[in-house]
């Protein structure tokens, strides 16, 4: 139960290799770009590029991966995760993907004898390395119970959210909730800063009153600093948001606060913030005043 296949080692995987190899567990990685792996194997990751390798001998198989078509192509694909797997392996797909997908996902496994856990994860690469990410899990509890040593590695908690599907709905709630405020914080902060006060003073003061948040003051120390490099870029914030509000269509739920959100962040991306963290939208929102 300690040998683990590592399926993604981008930034997100790659942090959480690292972190459950600083656990103790025999993790392999495995990853299509050439890039990544080797990136991961600074670090110490080792790394293959044929899935055959990776999942030799190793019943317990995460996945860390960018969308929903890259997630079903990488489990069900022709020479994918479910065709290689051994029967009883215990998978855990901690990509943010749609809940429909991991359902789908997860009734393939089935009929592969393999049990699909369903646990995306919140915090950035800072917190994967730290074992500090917030997971939320759904499926099977016997399952969960036999990786919760893993679960434990790599979180300050993990929470049951019920069935396969579940999990990625809270994760999809609360990239909404997430991106919001870092979108109206940003527009806020400009708002100040327009206004003649002090970038550091009007950061203190908000920071201690009503409308401050998490991400607020995780972000904005560097963000009036001009530092936007990417803890969680904003063109996945924008795709984060995309994909709740499509979850929100299937179930005919109004999402227009999420939507205008990602309409916002669009502009971002259209001028030129792309590959920056999402609390750049505070110098769009600078430059927009000028």
């Amino acid at each position: 139960m300690r040998k683990i296949a590592f399926i993604g080692v981008g930034q997100m995987g790659r942090g959480m290799s690292q972190r459950l190899i600083e656990k103790g567990f025999d993790v392999l990685g495995y990853d299509v770009s050439e890039q990544s792996q080797l990136a991961a194997q600074a670090v110490g990751i080792p790394t293959t590029g044929d899935l055959s390798v990776a999942l030799a001998g190793r019943k317990i198989i995460l996945s860390s991966l960018p969308n929903s078509v890259i997630a079903i192509e990488a489990w069900l694909g022709l020479e994918g995760i479910l065709s290689l797997a051994e029967p009883g392996s215990i998978g855990i797909e901690l990509s943010t993907i749609d809940p429909d997908t991991m359902r789908k996902l997860a009734e393939a496994a089935r009929d592969k004898e393999v049990d699909l856990i369903d646990a995306p994860v919140s915090g950035g690469p800072g917190e994967t390395v730290t074992g500090k990410l917030v997971i939320m899990v759904g499926g099977q509890q016997s399952a969960i119970a036999e990786v919760d040593e893993i679960l434990k590695a790599l979180s300050s908690s993990y929470h049951y959210t019920g069935g396969v599907g579940t999990a990625k709905a809270v994760k999809l709630v609360n990239n909404m909730m997430s991106m919001g405020n870092i979108v109206v914080a940003a527009e806020a902060f400009a708002l100040g800063l327009a206004a003649g006060v002090e970038p550091d003073l009007l950061y203190s003061v908000l920071s201690q009153s009503g409308g401050t948040s998490h991400h607020f003051t995780k972000r904005f120390p560097k963000a009036i600093k001009n530092d936007f490099a990417p803890g969680f870029k904003l063109e996945l914030g924008e795709k984060d948001l995309a994909l709740a509000i499509e979850f929100g269509r299937t179930l005919q739920h109004p999402t227009p606060a999420a939507s205008s959100i990602r309409e916002l962040m669009a502009l971002g991306l259209a001028a030129g913030y792309r590959g920056q963290d999402v609390v750049a939208m505070l110098d769009f929102y600078n430059r927009a005043h000028r």
